[in-house]
């Protein structure tokens, strides 16, 4: 295999704190790498170094000559003066400036010289199908405002246009810290895939363990201070480790029990959910009972003690909330129950953080009402963060907020042993809070949150920065919770497994309230797609129809037949359309294919419009 870059024992140290000590790896062409290490073991440095933003104390980094890296670094540098086409066009990549001279070339059709040249330079550098790339990438990271300027733009939207260009120079590596981070599920999803089909070559670090298993082959770990391979994606990775630990079996690593319920856990999902699911889910029953089923598989561990958790949590009465004219809430109605546990998903806008406001009275709504349990106790994690205090220690800030958690018969876990539990030693329990990476500061901020002992847990986006060592631990913790618990996650995994019913929001003020977890959605949902896509279409025609036909006659043999031969003809045709149209966003196609695979899309489009038309008449008689 052909070797890309070569890391040759890079340390790095700040001052006397050892980030990580001399490491050594290589990354071949193909490779699909991930980088697994807890918070604070320096994987963003690695990255930086690797990348060339920043220089190792000791060893280097040997690229292969000309090797074409892109790099998406947690927080992106964009010039915060120009529109998101320029912060694209701006990015040296060679086929960009071709495309622009041609559409420059448009602009003047007088100049025949011209336009002939930078036609012939689009056909040379096969610049049409990367035209065609880039508008669709731009479009599946809904950027479709090529005007807007980037220093309006949000946090997630530059991370986009980051990504957007780090796909866009055709790196033969692209090295990515938590390119997951502020993108929705759908997007995830896309990414995914085409990270999965695409032959480039990737080193990440991410959380995203559904993103793990699917599209990476190979996974380095390091773990206090060594670097580890294996040569498999996650599932792989959890039984090896387990392995190696057992091999290791001194002071057994306390997580080690957690792997050994994620690796199970992994084992029994369903490998890839079948695109289109078999049979429609007539209705909700089945996911219900599976939904509760899960619940009660679980083995608590930890028996928190709630007594003062009343009947009365949260009422909503015919809640109405709207920005202008964009409704968040239409006439909303839930009652949330004593042991809820939901998830929140939907695309970014939809308005799920001013759910999350108007549940907290941090806002309050237009018209209906909220009415809140006395017994009731928030505990609100939000992405912002925690305040840090100069001077203070992990311990004193964790006990601001409470001593202790009180368990069932008595005892209790002290705050010193819930910092324990999420990965902070009694020597790091003192040190100065100054000195932590960002993700271990987003894990003291978790156990403030959770000290408090709230009966009504709320999360918006609570895996951002965590680490996955630390996720299982705060699944196993949020699954022995026994209070209220409300989540909102593009983490589809963590979802999968501790929430057990969703509200999604489609925007527009719709929100649909679904009995099951992230995975039985989207099958339920792709079982759907099927139907919606023959009716949408059909009501219109039927309805024209109904009022032209006269009295309902049934189908003769011969329409019968004809009915039936229709339906196979359809299904057909859309499937070979669709196969284009896949063609053109894979392949690389020259100026000739285009032409014909035109053509052939535009007759199949006709055909498919008589056919449909004929099918509605018959059906119509059919009623």
């Amino acid at each position: 295999p052909m070797n890309l870059l070569s890391v040759e024992g890079i340390s790095k140290s700040y001052g006397e704190k050892v980030i990580f000590k001399p490491l050594s790896f290589g990354i071949n062409k193909g490779q699909k790498i991930a980088l697994i290490a807890k918070n604070g073991s320096g994987k963003t440095s690695i990255l930086n170094i690797i990348a060339g933003e920043d220089d190792p104390d000791q060893g280097n980094v040997v690229y292969r000559k000309g090797t074409r890296v892109a790099y998406l670094a947690q927080e992106p540098k964009l010039d915060a003066k120009l529109t998101v086409e320029e912060s694209i066009l701006q990015a040296d990549n060679p086929t960009l400036e071709i495309i622009a001279n041609y559409e420059r070339a448009l602009e003047n059709p007088d100049d025949q010289e011209a336009y002939q040249k930078a036609f012939e330079a689009m056909d040379q550098n096969q610049a049409w199908d990367f035209e065609n790339q880039y508008k669709q990438i731009l479009f599946k990271l809904k950027l479709n405002d090529l005007s807007a300027v980037v220093g309006s733009l949000s946090g997630g939207q530059k991370k986009r246009i980051a990504l957007c260009n780090a796909l866009l120079m055709q790196p033969e590596l692209i090295i990515l810290d938590e390119p997951t981070n502020h993108l929705d599920l759908e997007m995830i999803e896309w990414l995914e895939e085409y990270f999965a089909k695409e032959k480039v070559t990737l080193l990440m670090v991410t959380h995203d363990r559904y993103f793990l298993e699917r599209v990476c082959n190979e996974i380095i770990e390091l773990d206090e201070g060594d670097l580890y391979t294996y040569k498999g994606n996650y599932s792989y990775y959890l039984e090896k480790r387990e392995a190696r630990l057992a091999q290791e079996s001194v002071e057994a690593h306390k997580t080690k029990l957690h792997f050994k319920k994620e690796l199970d856990w992994m084992r029994r999902q369903p490998k890839a959910r079948t695109t289109k699911s078999k049979s429609r889910i007539e209705d909700f029953k089945e996911i219900k009972e599976k939904a509760s089923q899960r619940r009660n598989e679980h083995q608590v561990q930890l028996e928190i003690n709630m007594e003062r958790l009343g009947s009365k949590m949260i009422e909503m009465h015919k809640v109405q909330k709207a920005f202008g004219d964009k409704v968040i809430l239409n006439q909303f109605d839930y009652m949330f129950q004593r042991n809820d546990r939901i998830g929140i998903i939907g695309k970014n806008g939809t308005g799920k953080s001013t759910f999350l406001n108007l549940l907290t009275s941090n806002d309050s709504p237009d018209t209906g009402k909220i009415v809140w349990g006395e017994t009731l106790k928030f505990g609100y994690y939000t992405q912002k963060g925690i305040k840090v205090k100069e001077g203070q220690k992990v311990i004193d800030v964790i006990r601001e907020f409470g001593d202790f958690i009180p368990l069932k018969k008595g005892r209790k876990i002290s705050a010193q042993q819930l910092l324990e539990r999420f990965l902070f030693d009694r020597k790091k329990q003192y040190d100065f809070v100054e000195k932590l990476s960002g993700g271990e500061r987003k894990r003291l901020y978790l156990c403030t949150v959770l000290i408090q002992n709230p009966n009504f847990l709320i999360l918006d986006e609570p895996t951002n920065d965590l680490d996955i060592v630390t996720l299982n631990v705060l699944e196993s913790f949020l699954l022995d919770f026994p209070g209220c618990l409300l989540v909102v996650s593009h983490d589809r995994y963590f979802m999968d497994k501790i929430v057990d019913h969703l509200f999604v929001f489609q925007g527009e003020g719709v929100i649909e309230d679904f009995p099951g977890n992230y995975s039985d959605y989207r099958v339920y949902e792709d079982s759907q797609v099927v139907e919606k896509k023959t009716t949408a279409a059909a009501e219109k025609k039927v309805k024209k129809e109904w009022k032209e036909s006269p009295k309902k006659a049934s189908l003769t043999f011969e329409q019968q037949k004809e009915f039936k031969k229709l339906e196979r003809e359809i299904e057909k045709i859309e499937t070979k359309k669709e196969e284009i149209q896949n063609r053109f966003s894979t392949e690389a196609l020259d100026p000739k294919d285009i032409e014909e695979l035109s053509i052939t899309l535009g007759k199949l489009g006709q055909e498919l419009e008589e056919k449909t038309e004929r099918w509605f008449e018959l059906s119509a008689l059919k009623e």
